[in-house]
């Protein structure tokens, strides 16, 4: 071998253990950088013809290991799922406050016990404005509470906006970064540097969606979901979101679009399974509106029966005007299918009976003192027969009953034939003596048949948004009202009709008993169903499909803020009705007095009376008292938050387990790296000494020579 050929193999030695002392180094000097991943140069020896010829550092490149990596990435991404869901399911499980003595659950009881304590003393002006008290504070937490868990949405849709925004910015980055390892590779110079930048923006990436990440022949990576969408490796999607917007109060939320880099436009929630994107949607979409359904279900029910029982009382002196809710109905339709007895009674102030109308209801016929009415002719019989003492009218689906000053106005049912439809008596169908108001429809249940006439004016249109268990939408569907009798069968026919309605997706069922309209979703999971716009209004009423059916969980769930104590009442306890009219008085005789409390007992024991729940937020509903369906709520917010506790724990240990495997491989050893250090010195060293040698050689020739 020449002296040529010895110094060029010490020269390569000497330049390849400087490079591996500089890796080294780097590695040493990074060692409690997050994220840095070792970098690794590998030297291989060079040959020529068959000769050796030294040594050369061939690439530099990280200690990565793709399953680790994969491993942490995936575990990172689920971690990061269940962790928002967690962070967000307990603020609304916080709303509720303690399940104990001051929590809202328990509010629920210490209404019914505090018009027990009524019953005790029915004139006592104290016991009346506690009672009074307690119910105005449950249905105002009723309605903080629906307020912030609603705000928990909305929150949830800011961070889904500025997650899209986050990974825009994250793409674009790794996309620059691919450039720039690709031209380091032409060329075999050193992009560690970008490739450590690089696995950090992808494990940031990570924890807003899954994605698998494949390295590329020329440098740099491809990231795609895990359908498949592209998102960077021959340039970089781009996500695009809107904030959400609101339509008779169901909120809109708007699908999350990718645009691939080759210009295909897609739905992202059909590609992702994990991370942050993922948990917000899920959050906002099941979680949250499920809360708020059951909610809504809970405080309609707990308004329902107590006026249900203050129906079946009356205030001594009763109250010159009774004025019902909006039905949603004319007085034809809302007056057909009742059975049963009710009497409407006009006293004085103390209670005597000035004049009184019996009626007998069944089904389409009926009559008002023993003479014969229809539903047409109802209100003019009924007024006919209090004899002027009081007026019945009937206005945009109010009905109203007003008795000549200074009397009052009192209902009572028969109890042994009480009427009824639809579950509820004359009095509490109308709402003519409720104690809790509301300011939009919430009884659904409204006791309509197939024959009943709907109201809504043909060539109105409702449309319908229907998307998957992901949260992606299906597609968009607007319903016109048909012509023809105008009967609540042929509107049925047009939603379900499977061309031009909602039949492809569903079917909407109407309860033969109740009269209540729901919907139904086929295949397994069932998509879900949201109103965007809704261009009916109800004749004559003034009230939409969507308001008068109940259609769409937005419109259901928010019911529970717009309950409220009655206005008179609230300003005078007096008016409580606590007493119940006495139906064996004739004209002349006393019917009312001021020291009866039977009517507290009612109200003290509508918790415990069993009532028709209709399903909301995944439960299925049924016969329940409104104490034990409280209960069971109570039971079912805390289990969830425990639950998402324990997902997000495990999630969490498994990411940290994940991330420790691959730090354990590709971090940083310090005694490791002192052992490299002391070889390539060594190394170093080795070929200085073997150039002194041939410098040595030379010098002695020359010197020869």
């Amino acid at each position: 071998m020449s002296l040529t050929s010895i110094m060029s193999t010490a020269s390569s030695g000497l330049t390849a253990a400087q490079a591996q002392l500089r890796v080294v180094s780097d590695n040493v000097s990074n060692v409690n950088t997050p994220g840095y991943v070792r970098k690794i140069a590998d030297q291989e020896a060079v040959s020529n013809q068959g000769v050796g010829a030294g040594v050369a550092v061939t690439r530099i490149r990280l200690a990565t290991d793709r399953f680790l990596q994969a491993a942490s990435l995936n575990s990172g991404s689920e971690a990061a799922r269940q962790g928002v869901r967690y962070e967000l399911y307990d603020r609304i499980q916080t709303l509720f406050g303690d399940p104990g003595a001051s929590g809202f659950f328990s509010q629920v009881d210490g209404i019914f016990s505090a018009f027990a304590a009524s019953a005790e003393d029915p004139v006592s002006s104290p016991q009346r404005q506690e009672a009074l008290f307690k119910v105005q504070s449950l249905f105002d937490e009723a309605n903080r509470i629906s307020g912030q868990i609603q705000a928990v949405r909305e929150d949830a849709d800011g961070r889904i906006q500025s997650a899209v925004e986050t990974t825009n910015s994250l793409l674009a980055q790794i996309e620059s970064l691919n450039v720039e390892i690709s031209r380091a590779a032409v060329v075999s110079g050193d992009s560690s540097g970008a490739e450590t930048a690089q696995v950090s923006l992808i494990s940031q990436l990570s924890q807003v969606m899954d994605i698998r990440v494949s390295v590329r022949p020329v440098g740099g990576v491809s990231i795609r979901t895990s359908s498949g969408i592209l998102l960077a490796g021959e340039g970089h999607a781009t996500l695009d979101y809107s904030r959400a917007g609101s339509v008779n109060a169901e909120t809109i939320f708007n699908e999350i679009w990718v645009t691939e880099p080759r210009g295909e436009k897609r739905a992202l929630l059909d590609s992702v399974t994990s991370g942050e994107i993922k948990g917000l949607v899920e959050l906002r979409d099941n979680e949250a509106p499920q809360t708020a359904e059951r909610l809504g279900e809970l405080m309609t029910r707990v308004a329902d029966e107590l006026n249900r029982a203050h129906n079946a009382n009356t205030a001594v002196p009763p109250p010159t005007t009774l004025t019902g809710r909006n039905l949603g109905q004319s007085l034809e339709t809302a007056v057909t299918g009742f059975t049963g007895k009710t009497t409407i009674a006009v006293t004085n102030a103390a209670g005597v009976i000035q004049a009184r109308a019996d009626i007998v209801f069944s089904g389409a016929t009926m009559t008002v003192n023993g003479t014969a009415a229809t539903p047409a002719t109802f209100l003019s019989v009924l007024n006919t027969e209090l004899g002027g003492a009081a007026t019945a009218s009937f206005n945009s689906g109010v009905l109203s009953l007003s008795a000549t000053s200074p009397n009052g106005v009192a209902i009572g049912d028969d109890p042994d034939v009480p009427s009824d439809k639809a579950g509820r008596g004359f009095s509490h169908y109308f709402g003519l003596n409720d104690l809790i108001s509301s300011d939009r429809p919430a009884l659904y249940d409204v006791g309509l048949t197939s024959a009943s006439l709907h109201g809504f004016t043909p060539g109105e249109t409702a449309a319908f948004r229907f998307t998957d268990s992901n949260g992606s939408k299906l597609r968009d569907l607007t319903v016109t009202i048909p012509g023809g009798a105008g009967t609540v069968a042929e509107l049925l026919t047009a939603l379900n009709d499977p061309v031009s309605g909602v039949g492809r997706y569903g079917t909407f069922v109407l309860d033969g008993t109740s009269g209540a309209l729901t919907f139904k979703g086929s295949g397994n999971p069932p998509p879900t169903m949201t109103v965007v716009q809704d261009n009916t209004t109800q004749v004559p009423s003034g009230v939409s499909l969507t308001e008068l059916f109940g259609i769409g969980g937005g419109v259901r769930a928010s019911r529970a803020d717009g309950f409220t104590l009655r206005t008179d009442i609230a300003r005078s306890p007096a008016k409580l009705a606590l007493a119940q009219l006495n139906l064996s008085a004739a004209p002349g005789a006393t019917a009312l007095t001021s020291g009866d409390g039977r009517g507290a007992l009612l109200l003290a024991d509508a918790g415990q009376r069993s009532t028709r729940f209709e399903a909301a937020g995944g439960s299925s509903g049924g016969a329940i008292s409104v104490s034990r369906y409280t209960s069971e709520l109570a039971g079912e917010i805390g289990g969830k938050a425990a639950l998402s506790k324990s997902r997000a724990d495990s999630a969490a240990a498994l990411s940290t387990e994940a991330s420790s495997r691959q730090v354990a491989h590709e971090g940083v050893n310090l005694d490791e790296e002192l052992v490299l250090m002391t070889t390539y010195q060594q190394a170093f060293n080795a070929s200085a000494r073997l150039i002194q040698a041939v410098k040595d050689m030379y010098d002695a020739l020359l010197g020869m020579v």
